[in-house]
């Protein structure tokens, strides 16, 4: 009952005081306001202080909240614009590096600085290996421009492959790096001869038949031999030494090479158009 009786004495003096201020205005404003209805303006507006404090202690949190909600919907509707310009921006440079990238590729098959007497047809790589048995790629030209089975495949760096399938559309390209592959190289410093050979995707390719008194010095190039009969014509580059050694009580040196092209990274080729029947150039 004490509860209920200082309820509703809050609520007796809070009309009160309402009722007293629109009393206050009134006289006022019909008053002109006095210097005796100035201090009764200052006494209601005293009194009401408390009342507007509580008010605004509860309206301000309330606005605050929906200005917090009207700027997190506008900071994340910005932040969303400004991602997209940057990955637009990201996109448009990467474009411009790899078709940068195309363009200098493009350029290097054009100009050749081996084998360049040869005819030979320009190819772009369609698609790779579909399994993991055999590392090939394939190319966008066929038997109308000339290609055949057994035919060298470069780029501006050195040798790719061989060809090994074609269609009137496409050829397939076994890549240098295939188990299977095989190629007679030399030694560009000392000009002795072996038989490098596939070992696998991005794995140096094993040399074989190197005497153990041949000078092998690291770094130094290694091209085909192009001996008589040999698939490949002579001077093709195929690698650098990565490493040799000589094992005691071996009868040749153990030697590896890196091949010089990128083969994870083939966009176009190009097809030498010769047989081990021709003549080397």
């Amino acid at each position: 009952m004490a509860v209920y009786r200082r309820s509703t004495r809050h609520r007796f003096l809070l009309v009160l005081l309402v009722l007293t201020s629109i009393t206050v205005i009134t006289v006022d404003v019909r008053g002109g306001g006095g210097g005796a209805m100035e201090s009764i303006r200052r006494g209601a507006r005293d009194a009401f202080a408390p009342v507007q404090s509580a008010a605004d202690d509860v309206i301000n949190p309330v606005g605050d909240f929906f200005g917090g909600l009207f700027r997190y919907g506008h900071l994340k509707a910005e932040n969303a614009r400004l991602r997209n310009q940057l990955n637009a921006m990201k996109g448009k440079v990467n474009a411009s590096t790899d078709a940068e990238r195309e363009r200098a590729e493009f350029a290097a098959l054009n100009k050749l600085s081996f084998a360049d007497n040869l005819p030979a047809v320009a190819a772009r790589v369609v698609a790779t290996s579909p399994s993991n048995f055999q590392e090939t790629v394939e190319i966008d030209r066929g038997l109308p421009a000339g290609i055949q089975k057994g035919m060298p495949v470069v780029t501006g760096a050195g040798l790719v492959g061989k060809v090994v399938a074609v269609s009137q559309q496409r050829a397939t390209i076994l890549l240098l790096t295939d188990p299977s592959f095989n190629v007679g190289i030399r030694l560009s410093s000392s000009g002795d001869v072996g038989v490098a050979r596939g070992n696998g995707t991005r794995e140096p390719l094993p040399v074989d038949l190197v005497d153990v008194g041949t000078k092998v010095t690291g770094g130094e190039v290694v091209v085909t031999s192009g001996l008589q009969g040999s698939v490949f014509p002579p001077s093709i580059p195929v690698g650098k030494v990565r490493s040799a050694k000589v094992q005691p009580g071996s009868l040749q040196q153990e030697v590896t090479i890196d091949p010089l092209v990128d083969l994870n990274r083939l966009d176009f080729v190009k097809v030498l158009l010769w047989q081990p029947s021709s003549s080397p150039p």
